[in-house]
């Protein structure tokens, strides 16, 4: 029986936490993600039907963090599973390029591809 983990269980909260862009306050942390939409889990309950101007700082190249900018709608927040967390779901106004690469690039990084065979 194997015990070990194959692949290694990745934190990504403390790497796709989200920020009001105004303030550089965070505001929680990226639960799902799709091309028109997103789930923020926050530690507090967002306003519904309000407009937000968020902030995803992602790990860049020589240490430089990469921006996305987007503007949103939070159109409902629920009470989470988990106590003191909230999960908000948010339609995007426009999301730029970057967004949509982040998408790809999570869903590449999340999958599983077949080795190679060697020849």
């Amino acid at each position: 029986m194997q015990t070990e983990r194959r692949i290694q269980r990745h934190e990504l909260t403390s790497f796709l936490t989200v920020f009001n862009r105004f303030t550089d306050k965070p505001m929680g942390s990226l639960g799902a993600l799709s091309e028109g939409g997103l789930v923020l889990i926050s530690p507090l309950p967002l306003l519904i039907e309000a407009d937000f101007q968020l902030r995803i700082k992602l790990p860049g190249v020589d240490g430089q963090r990469q921006l996305i900018d987007l503007a949103a709608r939070c159109l409902w927040c629920r009470e989470d599973v988990t106590p003191t967390c909230y999960d908000a779901g948010f339609v995007l106004y426009q999301p730029p390029v970057q967004y949509l690469t982040l998408i790809n690039d999570l869903h590449h990084y999340f999958s599983f591809h077949p080795l190679q065979a060697s020849a």
